[in-house]
């Protein structure tokens, strides 16, 4: 697939979208906590890896490459949001583009329901808290499944600093939620 689209096969290009999309959208959403950000993430990485293809050498593993664009993009974003003084609001019904914000709980009663999305509100403004590094390798680590040599080649790292920036996080969010001891 990869040696297609090198070639510049359209074909090979459009696999390679369908086979990583979801992951680069998870991965950039919960950077970005915005569905249209993260949609928006999504596409620019698409497209610098099909400008940039050809540069691939494979030393790393494409997924490696691949998140590591996806991370620059992000980080992009989270800094041109800085500049500007630009949030997220966590509490919105539905963004813009009519995508629930909330996560649908498949819990039976309303009132777990209502438990389970305050739950999920909470960690998410305490991801939302940490450091850009930090919520990176939250992200990498416990919501995308990535071992630490993966994060660290993707972070360009010493595997070491990705176990202390993830302790450091993890810390991080046990404060952030000490307060919401009742939630969990």
């Amino acid at each position: 697939m990869i040696a297609g689209c090198k070639k510049g096969s359209r074909d090979a290009f459009n696999e390679l979208v369908l086979k990583y999309q979801k992951q680069v959208f998870n991965i950039a959403y919960g950077m970005l906590s915005d569905y249209e950000d993260a949609s928006d993430a999504a596409q620019e990485v698409f497209v610098k890896v099909y400008r940039s293809i050809a540069s691939f050498k494979g030393q790393a593993s494409f997924t490696t490459w691949l998140y590591r664009i996806c991370a620059n993009v992000c980080n992009d974003i989270l800094r041109k949001r800085q500049r500007r003084g630009i949030s997220i609001s966590l509490d919105a019904e539905e963004s813009d583009s009519g995508a629930p914000s909330e996560i649908p709980s498949s819990e039976p009663t309303p009132e777990e329901s209502l438990e389970q999305n305050e739950r999920q509100r909470a960690v998410r403004d305490a991801i939302n808290s940490l450091s850009a590094e930090y919520r990176e390798v939250i992200v990498y680590s416990d919501l995308q499944q990535l071992s630490y040599d993966e994060i660290s080649a993707i972070l360009r790292c010493p595997v070491g600093t990705v176990k202390s920036r993830l302790n450091r996080a993890r810390n991080a969010l046990r404060k952030n939620l000490s307060d919401k001891r009742e939630l969990f």
